[in-house]
């Protein structure tokens, strides 16, 4: 697949807010860096924000693809609800950048990024509502039982990267530890 400009300038944009944060992404660096012109990628992003939140869009993309991929891999819902929240706190302590970027406050509204959120959170509900249906959690409404697993997920991946968190150390958990915790209570809970 020929990759376009602009998703070379997110890619880009990416890799300097890996590198130094969000301070790090100019317009300016993100188009000498991907060999384009100084003012192509105005053509593209109307500001530093509008990149900024392709840049949050593109990586809930990849987040729903990966949440669509256990889907598909898995014997089982709660084994792909499982793997998923195991790769989201992957991801998340690999790229804690991106990670307070996508789930930080904006001051832009994008359309692009509301599209991806939305798909990200109705495959995730898409999940907890299959692992309902299958007996591994309680009955109840998916969407609240969606937001506090991914709730526990998000806060256990910022602790750990936060060294608040380890296996063997503070809280005697690592983040993934916690997530098989509360998945393994819930199964209880659908169980009484």
């Amino acid at each position: 697949m020929v990759q376009g400009t602009r998703e070379r300038l997110i890619e880009v944009a990416a890799q300097l807010l890996d590198e130094g944060g969000v301070e790090a992404v100019t317009l300016r660096e993100v188009g000498r860096l991907a060999g384009v012109s100084h003012n192509a990628p105005y053509k593209h992003f109307a500001s530093k924000e509008t990149l900024l939140a392709a840049i949050a869009a593109s990586e809930l993309e990849q987040r729903n693809a990966a949440l669509t991929s256990a889907m598909k891999r898995k014997r089982s819902p709660e084994a792909a609800l499982r793997a998923a929240m195991h790769h989201y706190v992957a991801w998340a302590l690999q790229y804690p950048a991106r990670f307070k970027l996508i789930f930080g406050r904006w001051t832009i509204d994008s359309e692009e990024l509301h599209v991806a959120a939305h798909r990200a959170q109705t495959t995730l509900i898409t999940i907890v509502a299959a692992t309902q249906e299958a007996g591994a959690l309680p009955a109840g409404d998916p969407v609240r039982l969606a937001s506090l697993i991914r709730a526990l997920a998000h806060g256990a991946a910022d602790l750990a990267f936060a060294g608040h968190l380890a296996a063997g150390g503070k809280g005697n958990a690592s983040a993934d530890d916690l997530v098989d915790d509360l998945l393994g209570y819930l199964r209880k809970a659908a169980h009484r």
